[in-house]
């Protein structure tokens, strides 16, 4: 089985932030949570709780918005 890209989805205080998403994602969120499950051997999170850590990997793993992210050298140099 190919390793998924996610691990075990930690427990962390959620922000309440209501989005609506297709239903084909929502499906597919279900699969992925399965998967998951049977990865991981615990029970099938919720979709709505791989959606947070789908998006801090994508974030992680995006160059140009790391790169938008780091401070620009004249940013971090200190004024006489």
């Amino acid at each position: 089985m190919a390793k998924l890209k996610l691990g075990a989805i930690g427990d962390d205080k959620p922000v309440k932030l209501t989005v609506e998403l297709p239903a084909a994602i929502h499906r597919d969120l279900v699969a992925y949570g399965q998967a998951l499950a049977r990865e991981t051997e615990q029970g099938a999170p919720e979709p709505a709780k791989l959606i947070a850590p789908m998006i801090a990997r994508f974030m992680a793993t995006d160059r140009a918005f790391a790169k938008l992210r780091r401070p620009s050298p004249a940013s971090s140099a200190k004024a006489p």
